[in-house]
């Protein structure tokens, strides 16, 4: 049996100020379950990333968590996925989360999330990948990110296919259109 088309989401460890975030990771949980998708996620039990997982269960997706041992207790490490990776370093944890995803999802969050968007664009931006990469801008989220990259690319700091390694989506049935699109092309 095949694996399920699977979808990396990294996000905030916490709610965030505006109660859209909350309904868009339940909203994307929901979906990764009924589309018959796999999520792959940082294991924790808090925040977003404990509504997508908990959104994705109820509908009976598969889930596949990593999470590094020294948050395990700060983000309430959710043992009860399909899978439950535990890593020794936070790098580890990207790298399995990655390893294990057809397509990446990057909905609010903070630092950490920030991180694993620019390590993943990075990595595109050198050919180490060609994985699907969005930015799902719930209530305009990303809009100063955008054009922070659109900003590196105008100093010259980066060629004009670099904002090419990212599709920003305005909400999670937009996403999951262009996730049903990035499926159909990687089976094709």
């Amino acid at each position: 049996m095949s694996q399920p088309f699977s979808v990396c989401v990294y996000c905030g460890s916490r709610d965030g100020a505006d109660p859209a975030y909350a309904a868009a990771a339940e909203t994307l949980g929901t979906a990764i379950s009924e589309e018959g998708w796999r999520l792959v996620y940082g294991a924790g039990d808090i925040g977003l990333m404990g509504r997508v997982a908990r959104s994705a269960q109820v509908g009976g997706a598969e889930t596949f968590g990593v999470i590094p041992a020294h948050l395990f207790d700060r983000e309430v490490g959710k043992r009860d996925l399909t899978t439950f990776v535990v890593t020794e370093t936070m790098h580890e944890r990207k790298k399995v989360m990655f390893m294990n995803a057809d397509a990446i999802v990057v909905m609010p969050g903070g630092a950490g999330s920030l991180d694993e968007f620019f390590e993943t664009l990075t990595w595109a931006q050198l050919g180490l990948h060609s994985k699907p990469l969005f930015l799902l801008d719930t209530a305009g989220y990303w809009k100063s990110l955008n054009a922070l990259m659109r900003h590196v690319v105008d100093e010259g700091f980066a060629e004009a296919s670099l904002l090419d390694f990212v599709q920003t989506v305005p909400d999670v049935p937009t996403l999951v259109d262009a996730l049903r699109i990035a499926r159909s092309s990687s089976t094709a």
